[in-house]
């Protein structure tokens, strides 16, 4: 019989589900704050349940001597060291949408408590000052709601909004027409958004991409009086220019759940009458907190009875009996779709495909999954292989997939094409004999390029002596190149060089190459 050890504290029916499929239990919720007894018992369990207080440790993996599989109640694993795990062959589930209607409601009331004054009106009657006419506020009805993000907790705030008689818009770079049709939002650009909400809530991930989204620059666009709301994550506003807007007037109100640096004390944004704050309590209900613990039971007793992984971080659904030919399969989807999500700007409508040759006789769910994944973690950030197609399916994705008998020069191949608002690019990989993943099309173009950890992908007009200036800027740069790969469709037209290159380009470096002559664009890839 396997054994589970809780360390957090859970729900007693989360503890029962456990006993009922035959899962022996220990239930030490205080146990998960004492390192040192921690280490000593770890190896005696087969499967760890979690909340945020237990800190699971390279040092506590490396003693976790039988721990099949850690599961976190809740959406953050901050407090698991997921390379460690994955190392030793340990499975990293969390459960990722147990938290979304919990955390849309906290939004909403702590923008109506912003618009009400609500935290500062009841100190102050509370002090026996009644002072009626201090407390003037604003009705949200007929007010205009500035989403920035638009995906599973986004589109509940939307909805809920929509009850209030708000003019929701949204800014999301992956939110299709369509669905923003069906969510009954308008798709803006950020500029737009800025210009014309009366409350910016943020329900987005913290990525390069989105840290410090709303900076001094793009505070100064906001419409004067602006309400600004934020229990998604500290980092996506710029805390001191937002003081700054809040001293100057110039933003009304901010009602923060998130901050920067958690636990937040000493906050200067504490010292400002105008702000509201709470203590990340955004999965803070009772139903939120009873949901997790059951899926995490739940997900942990069916993979230690049965091998069934759900909402895995570091493993796709994979059997024993697949795995060694099927992995590498799936690190190649999902290297594709890496390769395809670094290179898209805009909404994705679509993602298509196909299984060629041997692969395509092979589970090719797990390559489905996988090249979702790679296509929408540079974008979304927090995703990973089992939760990349429900929010795909969430955002109006179309996921098409096809499975084909051999009819390339190639045994197996996958081919991957994203349609988005503005283009539609294709790409296409395979495996040489040494499992290795290669690159065989992009853009219709054929080529043959290994993949490597660091790359520039460079599309430029086929003209003499543009390769032999893009080598010698490199060189003048500092950056070594390991391999060039080349190829165009016609002489004269669109030509694409896949550098492998050492080290990483920096945003200064890749301003220079984009600048040069005859290139189209220039972009750097990790892999």
């Amino acid at each position: 019989m396997p054994k589970v050890l809780v360390s957090d504290k859970l729900s007693p029916t989360a503890v029962q589900i456990f006993k009922d499929n035959g899962v022996e239990v220990d239930y030490l919720p205080d146990l998960g704050k004492d390192k040192e007894k921690l280490l000593e018992v770890i190896g005696q369990y087969d499967g760890l349940a979690i909340r945020s207080a237990t800190k699971v440790t390279e040092k506590i993996i490396a003693a976790a001597s039988n721990l099949k599989v850690i599961g976190r109640a809740g959406i953050g694993v901050d407090n698991v060291d997921i390379p460690a795990a994955t190392k030793k062959g340990i499975i990293v589930m969390n459960t990722p949408f147990g938290n979304s209607i919990t955390t849309a409601e906290h939004a909403i009331a702590m923008m109506m408590a912003l618009a009400r004054q609500l935290p500062e009106a009841d100190a102050s009657t509370r002090a026996s000052k009644w002072e009626k006419n201090r407390f003037m506020g604003v009705e949200v009805t007929n007010k205009t709601l500035g989403l920035i993000g638009a995906g599973n907790i986004g589109s509940i705030v939307a909805d809920r909004a929509i009850g209030l008689r708000m003019k929701v818009i949204a800014y999301d770079p992956f939110l299709t027409p369509e669905r923003a049709q069906t969510l009954g939002i308008e798709k803006v650009e950020l500029d737009d958004l800025l210009a014309r909400a009366d409350f910016i809530t943020l329900h987005t991930p913290l990525i390069d991409a989105t840290r410090n989204i709303l900076n001094a620059e793009n505070l100064a666009k906001t419409k004067k009086g602006v309400r600004i709301i934020n229990c998604a994550r500290g980092g996506l506003i710029d805390e001191e220019a937002l003081y700054a807007a809040l001293k100057s007037g110039h933003v009304a109100g901010a009602a923060l759940d998130v901050f920067l640096v958690e636990p937040a004390e000493n906050n200067p944004l504490f010292e400002l009458p105008n702000v509201i704050c709470t203590p990340h309590l955004g999965a803070s209900t009772t139903e939120a907190q009873e949901n997790v613990a059951l899926q995490v039971a739940e997900q942990i007793s069916a993979y230690l009875m049965t091998g069934e992984i759900t909402n895995a971080l570091n493993f796709p659904s994979i059997s024993a009996e697949e795995a060694p030919l099927l992995t590498p399969w799936v690190k190649l989807a999902e290297t594709l779709g890496s390769f395809a999500g670094q290179l898209t700007e805009t909404a994705i409508s679509g993602i298509k495909i196909e299984f060629e040759g041997n692969v395509a006789q092979l589970n090719t769910k797990p390559m489905i999954a996988a090249a979702i994944n790679g296509v929408l973690k540079p974008s979304l950030g927090d995703i990973n292989m089992v939760s990349a197609p429900q929010i795909a399916k969430d955002r109006g994705i179309t996921v098409e997939t096809t499975n084909r008998d051999r009819q390339g020069s190639y045994e197996g191949y996958i081919r991957l094409t994203i349609t988005t608002e503005r283009q539609v690019r294709g790409l296409a990989g395979t495996l040489f004999a040494n499992g290795k993943p290669r690159i065989i099309q992009v853009k219709d173009i054929n080529m043959e390029a290994e993949l490597t950890p660091s790359m520039l992908y460079v599309t430029n007009e086929d003209k003499p002596g543009h390769i032999g200036r893009l080598g010698t800027l490199l060189g003048t740069l500092g950056i070594n190149i390991a391999n060039f790969n080349l190829g165009r469709a016609e002489v004269g037209g669109d030509a694409i060089a896949l550098i492998s290159i050492d080290g990483t380009l920096t945003e200064a470096q890749l301003v220079e190459i984009a600048s040069l002559e005859g290139v189209k664009q220039a972009k750097a890839l990790k892999f």
